[in-house]
């Protein structure tokens, strides 16, 4: 199977997404950048570098049998020749669990190459809850 040619960082982003709405390894893998040192996080999760750990993590989590849908708001898209930065948030729905699951903060991070536009770093943290935090319309800087 020959990967597919990502001609902007939105396409290789879409991909991404289906590909884990899907529990699709090989759509997953397909999106990321061949770089030694790709970097994922997972919400509450380790910090994990490599193909190998980042295919063995996504393996794992579709292999428990949960799909996984998500829904993108707010996307802030960061773009120059080579790199393309997205932010976004996700709001995760559990095929078969019913409870509202917190927002998720994330960003993509994407790299031009020969064979297009790939991901290399993905970061998924759960969204602070805004309604605890030092008032609504102070900011919470933690460095």
């Amino acid at each position: 199977m020959t990967n597919p040619i990502f001609t902007s960082a939105e396409d290789a982003e879409a991909a991404f997404y289906a590909a884990l709405a899907h529990a699709d390894i090989d759509g997953m893998m397909a999106v990321w950048s061949e770089d030694e040192e790709v970097v994922c996080v997972h919400p509450g999760s380790i910090r994990l570098i490599g193909l190998p750990a980042i295919r063995e993590s996504w393996r794992q989590l579709f292999a428990s049998g949960a799909r996984i849908n998500v829904s993108i708001i707010h996307p802030i898209h960061w773009l120059n020749v080579m790199t393309a930065v997205h932010t976004v948030h996700q709001h995760v729905h559990v095929e078969g669990d019913d409870r509202l699951h917190p927002p998720i903060i994330a960003t993509n991070v994407f790299t031009r190459g020969a064979l297009g536009w790939r991901m290399v770093m993905h970061h998924a943290s759960p969204a602070p809850d805004m309604d605890n935090l030092h008032g609504h319309d102070s900011p919470h800087v933690v460095h």
